[in-house]
């Protein structure tokens, strides 16, 4: 379904919409994008390469507002309260709205409600990574075998944060496979894989171009990736898809949302011009290089693709029976 999804969503972002005579002229002033991540982060230097690819094409500036902390609530609020004119927009992503609602009891903002999807901005993989020096499996099917040979609770697996979801694919992993890993959340990626090298924890869930370098050094094996087909950056690491687990076939996301009110011929001008920064050539380079994907949608497409990946999470976050701190 997510493969079919993103092929969808490619196709669609190409088709040009026809746009009623007030849109034609926006934007006419900088647009205001508000990121829930502090300057830095690998999403928000992102924006900031298409925000070079906006200018290029409107003439306009795309300003990158930082508003990190309460699990993306502050950033989410923040627009959510702004006037509903295509000018403020929200960076968002996989835990924002399709995890959080699931893992708070309640959240200052309504995840299908409250937000209008404008398009999808980017998908990373996640892979399973391990320590070579503790882990003898090379392959995935061998992991699973060794786990159930250790005690119960034996085999830890780290992620880089609680409620996530790099968090959420280990559950899922032991459920589908009939294994107990057990969870220790870090404070971030780099932790993590320092954990990982350490051998502090045996397994981890984290992005590909956090443990690569690993990898090559002999230090880490990597046994699955999480996307549709396999990476350039590691093409003789199998997909999860391909070794059985197809539920395990996930996406870090992030897209862009307007507050709910926002005019659709002014969403769809947003569209149309996200879609063709997102689809320049050098984006698209710079990306694949890091293993980012551009994931331009239709808004249709993007709420479908979110709708879809909130019932994943939800199952994992029952199955784990997490719940947020709030």
């Amino acid at each position: 379904m997510q493969r079919r999804m993103l092929m969808l969503a490619v196709a669609g972002a190409l088709c040009a919409s026809t746009l009623p005579a007030h849109a034609q002229t926006f934007p006419e002033r900088p647009v205001r994008v508000v990121v829930p991540f502090a300057p830095g982060n690998t999403l928000d230097a992102s924006l900031r390469q298409v925000a070079e690819e906006f200018r290029k094409n409107t003439g306009q500036a795309l300003i990158v507002d930082n508003k990190p902390g309460g699990g993306g609530t502050i950033a989410a609020m923040t627009v959510a309260q702004a006037p509903a004119d295509g000018y403020t927009l929200l960076l968002t992503n996989t835990s924002m709205l399709a995890i959080n609602p699931h893992t708070f009891s309640k959240l200052p903002y309504d995840a299908e409600k409250t937000f209008k999807p404008v398009t999808g901005f980017l998908g990373a993989s996640l892979v399973l990574a391990v320590n070579a020096a503790k882990v003898p499996a090379n392959t995935l099917k061998d992991f699973i075998a060794w786990n159930k040979t250790n005690p119960a609770g034996g085999v830890s697996y780290a992620s880089f944060t609680a409620g996530n979801s790099s968090h959420f694919a280990g559950v899922l992993l032991n459920k589908r496979a009939g294994i107990d890993m057990v969870h220790v959340p870090y404070n971030g990626t780099p932790p993590a894989v320092q954990g990982l090298l350490a051998g502090d924890v045996q397994a981890a869930f984290l992005p590909l171009l956090a443990v690569k370098p690993h990898v090559e050094s002999g230090k880490v094996k990597v046994l699955a990736i999480s996307t549709p087909k396999r990476s350039d950056l590691l093409p003789a690491v199998p997909t999860f898809t391909e070794q059985g687990f197809a539920d395990l076939e996930i996406y870090i996301w992030s897209g862009i949302s307007a507050p709910a009110a926002t005019p659709d011929a002014v969403v769809s001008k947003l569209n149309a011009e996200f879609v063709k920064a997102l689809q320049s050539p050098e984006i698209v380079q710079k990306w694949r290089a890091i293993d980012f994907e551009p994931m331009p949608m239709t808004p249709k497409q993007y709420h479908d693709y979110v709708q879809v990946d909130s019932k994943r999470w939800a199952e994992a976050v029952k199955i784990s029976g997490f719940k947020a701190s709030e």
